[in-house]
């Protein structure tokens, strides 16, 4: 019989006090250190292929017959009170200098969250619509910090009752040898396992459940940093339309991007990560990047697919560690999927990702300024 791992009782117990638990954790450092993880295992086999001008609808002319349609389709869902927002606020924020980025003031008086609730605020106003229910995917690392910003500031005025959340799940990393890393204050180096994490937790939580309950069907999902990620009715309406379980928002790619961009594998056009394509694919074939703003159908996170866990490595404290982490990305390799090119510059961009410090201080105005100009 095979001795459990660790073999540290009381450091099993910590891992399995939060999903996916040890015998998860023990599982996937075994296929790792068994070279059945990780390196080129990342990567996606069978014809790859970038996909085709048809394929992706131009979302950025707001002045089409389309869009005057799709918007008005998207007003009556809000003033319904179909649609709710999910906000990506867990993690580790490291390039961030490890604190909590969602309660980081943007422009000196409001934070990140901030931004997200004063916006979800505003559309519900202009359209005569319930605030949305809004979602925070918190991990241990900034569940208390997010919980005590929103209590200090008393939710920006949006309801409180109407802002929800939930922990993604939390386990440990390994060091190059596969041991649990320990910290130099001799604790396990402990991390939010990827946004992955979102249809698993979201119905473990209940929260998809009570959304539902509601009267919920849509939620748009965006990272906590990127604020102009806003709730617009026009691509709400071009989801819709679509009749797809999801739609990703895609920009123009630039040099130096890195992430995750829509590929045809075996036929089927899905999200790939950079890390997964073949060595000898052209990912300079694929004119846009996935900027991990996504609408979803209720049912799209309601159904378990098997996501893959991949072997991501970093550094902490200047050593090397391994994680192990799941994207929310790759669930359009299984539902149904529509594709939407949203500007990236100008008052209209939909993405501004802020990543570091050295991203805020860069792009504070023009961000603000992209914001404000939504009303």
């Amino acid at each position: 019989m095979t001795a459990p791992w660790p073999d540290d009782p009381a450091l099993r117990a910590r891992l399995d006090a939060h999903p996916p638990g040890a015998s998860t954790l023990a599982g996937l450092r075994a296929a790792w250190l068994a070279g059945e993880l990780g390196g080129e295992r990342n990567r996606v086999t069978g014809e790859v292929l970038p996909p085709t001008p048809g394929d992706i609808i131009d979302a950025s002319r707001a002045d089409l017959p389309a869009a005057t349609e799709a918007r008005a389709l998207g007003e009556a869902s809000l003033r319904a009170g179909h649609v709710g927002l999910v906000v990506l606020n867990g993690g580790m924020a490291t390039r961030f200098g490890g604190v909590v980025k969602g309660v980081v003031p943007v422009d000196g008086a409001h934070s990140f969250l901030a931004l997200k609730l004063l916006d979800a605020a505003r559309v519900a106003r202009a359209h005569g619509a319930p605030p949305p229910i809004v979602i925070l995917m918190n991990s241990r690392a900034t569940q208390a910090a997010t919980q005590a910003h929103l209590e200090e500031n008393d939710f920006f005025g949006y309801p409180r009752e109407r802002v929800w959340s939930f922990e993604q799940q939390w386990t440990a990393r390994l060091d190059a040898a596969g041991d649990v890393f320990i910290e130099a204050d001799g604790e396990p180096s402990f991390y939010g396992p990827g946004h992955g994490d979102l249809g698993p937790c979201l119905r473990a939580s209940g929260l998809l459940g009570r959304f539902e309950a509601t009267g919920g069907r849509t939620l748009l999902m965006s990272n906590v940093d990127n604020v102009v990620a806003t709730l617009d009715p026009t691509l709400l309406g071009r989801h819709l339309a679509s009749g797809q379980n999801i739609s990703v928002e895609l920009v123009d790619k630039w040099v130096g991007d890195a992430g995750g961009a829509p590929a045809r594998v075996g036929g089927r056009l899905q999200i790939v990560e950079s890390f997964r394509f073949p060595a000898d694919f052209d990912q300079a074939s694929i004119p846009v990047f996935n900027t991990n703003t996504l609408w979803f159908q209720t049912e799209a996170l309601t159904r378990a697919h098997a996501l893959t866990w991949f072997v991501v490595r970093k550094e902490v404290e200047g050593r090397p560690v391994v994680q192990f982490e799941r994207l929310v990305g790759e669930l359009t390799a299984f539902e149904s999927t529509c594709w939407l090119r949203v500007p990236r510059v100008g008052a209209e961009t939909r993405f501004v990702p802020i990543k570091s410090p050295s991203d805020l201080a860069e792009c504070r105005a023009s961000l603000m300024g992209a914001w404000a100009a939504r009303g």
